[in-house]
């Protein structure tokens, strides 16, 4: 069964690298051939004499398919700001036709693409485009990361919404746990349950260290992979 997604966030650094890590190794631990993709990463940071992204090399660790960066992440800029605006710093213009030709690529070698989308659901891309018309594209079905604070109904209430009126297909949700003093957590938890309308598969509490084999022991993948079977 191929088991691709688009992982998105109801904001930026809500945890999506992690969950989307630990699906992968989930993924590749089950025996399938799992790869993440980044199709748009920004800011670079000096690891072992070389410029890096860390959210690309945790995607990388956590799969178990040898694909090369370009595939993986076709465009990698410089600064850690929104993507448009890193790429016009680079005199850069990023386009949707190398994005999906670098996903069907990495579909091909793999039973397993998670496609990590950049920020929350509507980060500009482009002036032209955005990171939710690149899951249109992709036509994929959206795995949402929900951080788990103060706000995070609204947010999550408005990008399910968001995905929905996009026409694609909420396949589950993931509670991320990144204010461990947070009120009334079980409570919030029981809310979006009620009110998300899809699966949840599994809440990730705030690890001191957020490694992709402990962050899997958090999920169950069975109900996603049942809501995928009845989408396809």
């Amino acid at each position: 069964m191929k088991v691709h997604c688009f992982v998105t966030g109801t904001d930026t650094g809500v945890g999506k690298t992690l969950v989307s890590s630990a699906m992968l190794w989930s993924l590749a631990a089950s025996g399938l051939r799992a790869v993440g993709m980044k199709p748009v990463a920004a800011g670079l940071d000096l690891i072992g004499g070389m410029w890096r992204n860390q959210d690309v090399e945790h995607l990388q660790l956590a799969g178990n398919v040898d694909a090369p960066l370009p595939l993986r992440c076709p465009y990698l800029l410089r600064a850690p700001i929104s993507p448009h605006l890193a790429a016009q710093d680079e005199d850069m213009c990023i386009a949707l036709q190398p994005l999906l030709l670098a996903y069907a690529q990495l579909a091909k070698q793999a039973d397993a693409v998670i496609v990590e989308g950049v920020g929350g659901f509507r980060v500009p891309l482009a002036d032209n485009f955005d990171s939710a018309d690149l899951a249109v594209a992709l036509g994929l079905p959206v795995v949402l990361v929900v951080g788990l604070r103060l706000g995070c109904l609204n947010h999550a209430l408005l990008t399910a919404e968001a995905v929905r009126a996009r026409g694609l297909v909420l396949a589950g949700w993931v509670g991320s746990v990144i204010d461990p003093q947070m009120l009334a957590l079980e409570a919030n938890i029981e809310t979006l349950r009620a009110h998300l309308d899809a699966p949840l598969l599994g809440v990730v509490p705030h690890l001191g260290s957020p490694e992709a084999a402990r962050a899997a022991a958090h999920l169950d993948l069975r109900m996603l992979r049942s809501t995928l079977a009845l989408a396809a």
